[in-house]
């Protein structure tokens, strides 16, 4: 191979990692780079040049020409998509890069969406929209969360993942219509949000062969804990755990080669470096993205895991005829992590020119410049994410710790670095006993049932004529006909407490929502069974009676009174001083119901295979689970005062206090249009979706639920931090208070009606045949593994 004299285009750390690379191959004489960066710039072989804009492709060619340039390396993604590489084409220079045809992949997002549907390659299911209205009404009824992403290029932040339908509503208007990415935003792709873990992976190509660098993750969020807005990228990982080689050999024979083949047979045959980025989805992988260039901060995280010689790797990609199979592409069996140093303010408004320090790294770790540039001798900042530390080591956590030491190399006012890079990877090193579990906030579901199961015998012999005096369902009935009144219809009563989230109400001094919630745990109990409540009483225990926050509670209750339909018709009210200490107090609550016989749910006997779940949303974490949900805002260090990291519209006290949500009157409506549509109702309650769906089911029937049906609110996600997923699975509710067992041929007339009635209605799964009979599992949750990412 002759002398190489390339002309590198671009400024940022990509840019810089690629001259380093480059500059380390004995073919290469010399890089121009335009307009290079203050890291460039020290770089042995490389010279900036800024006298030549990098848009400016006459310019370009011009001085390629006068350099004798005979390789280009365009770095960013604009120039590509403007066509950069037909420019030197036509003039006999060859260019590490696609061809403008090539790099539609990148510039539209419509146009790969589009391309992936044809030749079959896993992706999330998608609309475009050119139209702002037509867009906006399709987020209306959409059931599933989404990802909005502008169609055009937006430097690496035209992506949005609303957490609501009014955050979707603004992305839309933000991108559509204020025109926040300019002419980006002419076309929107609108697409599910995939739950998993993400991978990038950056491929050499030569139009036919493909030879990938280690699998990396990039965190894109501002914020520790991948909270807050999008960046470029504030950091990355290589190689990543998830990445196997069973699952790198799925992604190259399903995603990589079939994205190669088909470009070439549509005629526009990709050269250069090809970035996928995919979601690891319980279903497999799936693309989020394709980039047409090398990833930024990916690319000084993987080259220096590279023992070839990448002019020689480039050189084979770039040239009329395909060579790269014939060039070796080896990895140093190492790790890698790049920490990203940033402006203040970023990725807002941020100062330039600060003036910056930056000492030299020792062996193993590389300083690798961004938004930086001379000022006659000084170095000071000129972006946003302005330069980055790496370090490879033998362990993961090595190359990370190291990256942390060269980060100290670094100094300017007002920087700014996430402290957490890796931390997905370091997730799964902990063990599950790192994760609380309900048992350890002191309560025991186990112990609850086992007692359940010991007073079983006892409760039985107080059977009477019209009561079975069998427990273990949502609420106890009577008949009164068979009781000595005839024709008289059946009462159904339940009882319950709001438990310990009566502390956090103490704590923020706020004490109405929980007397909605202790009513609405008791006619949510009731309802299922297909009774009406028409009355509730309440108790009140205390160690001294203070009158506003008993009249608080007190309103409160009746409040869900009034929401459920019923009278509060009488209470107790206690002072125990010698039980009780402070200002602490409990509650409890009785609610007394009504039916006919034919109103009676669930009816088992109806039930069959087939039958559809469809299941209504909570408005949080309702009233269960709060010994758990406390013991983990100590552990995280939160005050119920301090923002909720879930909500930052609301402090933690005032989201968790959100009351519990009462489904009594839709459902009553629903069960009245709708005759016998539904075979049974579960409220969730204590025992999660595990321990509740079960309650309305017969014995040869099990519920088969697919956890990725439904919108979680972000609590739960919050949640799911501290929590194993199994656990989550029978504590919380998750999103979904109420679930109901309906006929196929209803589902949509019982949808429609709910609906209809305010509510948010998912359609999560279906009755199955319970394998291995009674001793089978009876709620099998599919897509679990999903709340561990």
């Amino acid at each position: 191979m002759s002398s190489l004299r390339i002309l590198l285009i671009g400024s940022g750390g990509r840019e810089h990692a690629l001259a380093w690379k480059l500059s380390q191959s004995p073919s290469v004489e010399s890089i121009i780079a335009v307009p290079g960066n203050g890291g460039t710039a020290g770089l042995p072989k490389v010279t900036n040049n800024n006298t030549v804009s990098e848009n400016d492709f006459a310019a370009l060619v011009d001085l390629a020409k006068k350099e004798r340039i005979n390789l280009v390396v365009p770095g960013p993604e604009q120039p590509l998509v403007d066509g950069v590489e037909n420019v030197f084409r036509e003039v006999g220079i060859p260019v590490f890069g696609p061809s403008q045809d090539a790099a539609r992949m990148e510039g539209s997002k419509t146009f790969s969406k589009d391309f992936m549907k044809k030749h079959n390659i896993p992706t999330a299911a998608y609309e475009n929209f050119s139209d702002y209205e037509k867009a906006s009404a399709y987020l209306k009824k959409v059931g599933h969360n989404v990802v909005i992403k502008a169609t055009g290029l937006a430097a690496g932040k035209g992506v949005i993942i609303p957490e609501s339908q009014e955050e979707a509503q603004q992305a839309l208007k933000d991108i559509m219509l204020d025109r926040q990415f300019g002419n980006a935003g002419d076309e929107v792709v609108i697409e599910e949000f995939l739950t998993g873990d993400e991978l990038s992976i950056l491929s050499f190509c030569d139009g036919t062969t493909i030879k990938s660098l280690p699998a990396a993750q990039d965190h894109k969020r501002i914020g520790e804990g991948d909270t807050g807005l999008n960046t470029g990228g504030m950091g990355c990982y290589a190689p990543t755990k998830i990445a196997t080689p069973a699952l790198l050999a799925q992604v190259e024979r399903e995603i990589l080669q079939p994205t190669v083949d088909g470009m070439r047979k549509d005629g526009f045959p990709f050269k250069g470096c090809l970035f996928t980025g995919l979601m690891i989805t319980p279903n497999g992988p799936k693309v989020l993205e394709y980039n047409v260039r090398f990833g930024d901060p990916e690319t000084q995280t993987v080259l220096p895991l590279l023992k070839s010689d990448l002019a020689e790797i480039m050189v084979a990609c770039s040239g009329p005829i395909p060579l790269l199979k014939y060039v070796p592409v080896e990895i140093e069996q190492k790790f890698s992590a790049t920490v990203v140093v940033a402006a203040p303010g970023y990725p807002n408004s941020y100062p330039k020119n600060i003036p910056m320090q930056v000492s030299t790294p020792p062996a193993g770790t590389n300083i690798f410049h961004a938004g930086t540039k001379l000022s006659g001798d000084s170095l000071v900042s000129s972006g946003g994410r302005v330069i980055a530390a790496e370090a490879v080591g033998e362990t993961l956590r090595a190359a990370v710790d190291k990256a942390y030491e060269g980060v100290k190399l670094i100094n300017f006012d007002g920087m700014y670095y996430r402290k957490d890079i890796a931390h997905r990877a370091f997730r799964d090193e902990k063990s599950s006993s790192d994760k609380l579990t309900y048992a350890q906030s002191g309560v025991s579901i186990d112990a609850g049932n086992e007692l359940v199961d010991r007073i079983k015998a006892a409760v039985a012999t107080t059977r009477r004529p019209g009561a079975d005096a069998i427990i273990g369902g949502f609420g106890g009935e009577v008949d009164l006909s068979q009781a000595g009144y005839p024709s008289a219809p059946i009462i159904v009563g339940a009882i319950d407490g709001v438990g310990t989230k009566l502390i956090i109400a103490q704590k923020m001094n706020k004490h109405d929502t929980v007397g909605i919630d202790l009513v609405a745990m008791n006619v949510n109990d009731l309802v299922v069974q297909g009774a009406e409540p028409f009355m509730f009483l309440d108790y009140y225990g205390c160690s001294r009676l203070d009158v506003s926050v008993a009249a608080a509670f007190v309103e409160g209750v009746a409040q869900g009174c009034k929401d459920a339909g019923c009278a509060l018709v009488g209470g107790e009210t206690a002072e125990m001083p010698d039980l009780y200490t402070g200002d602490d107090y409990d509650a409890a609550g009785a609610a007394i119901g009504v039916m006919k016989a034919t109103q009676r749910l669930p009816r088992k006997e109806a039930m069959a295979e087939g039958d559809v779940l469809i299941a209504l949303a909570s408005s949080g974490v309702h009233s269960n689970g709060f010994s758990l949900v406390r013991k983990v805002v100590d552990k995280r260090g939160l005050s119920y005062t301090d923002k909720a990291p879930w909500d930052s519209s609301a402090s933690v006290g005032e989201s968790l206090l959100t009351p519990t949500r009462i489904y009594v009157k839709p459902l009553l409506k629903v069960l009245a249009q709708t005759g016998e549509a539904v075979k049974g109702m579960a409220h969730i309650t204590g025992g999660g979706l595990t321990e509740n769906v079960p309650r309305m089911l017969p014995k040869h029937l099990a519920a088969e639920i697919d956890v990725a049906t439904w919108e979680h609110p972000p609590v739960f996600k919050w949640l799911r931090e501290s929590v194993v997923p199994t656990e989550m699975a029978r504590t919380f509710n998750n999103g979904i208070g109420m679930v109901l067992a309906v006929a196929p041929e209803a589902a949509d007339a019982v949808v429609k009606g709910l609906e209809a009635e305010g509510e948010k209605v998912y359609t999560i799964g279906k009755l199955v045949n319970r394998e291995g009979g009674e001793k089978g599992e009876w709620c099998v949750l599919k897509n679990l593994e999903s709340w561990a990412a």
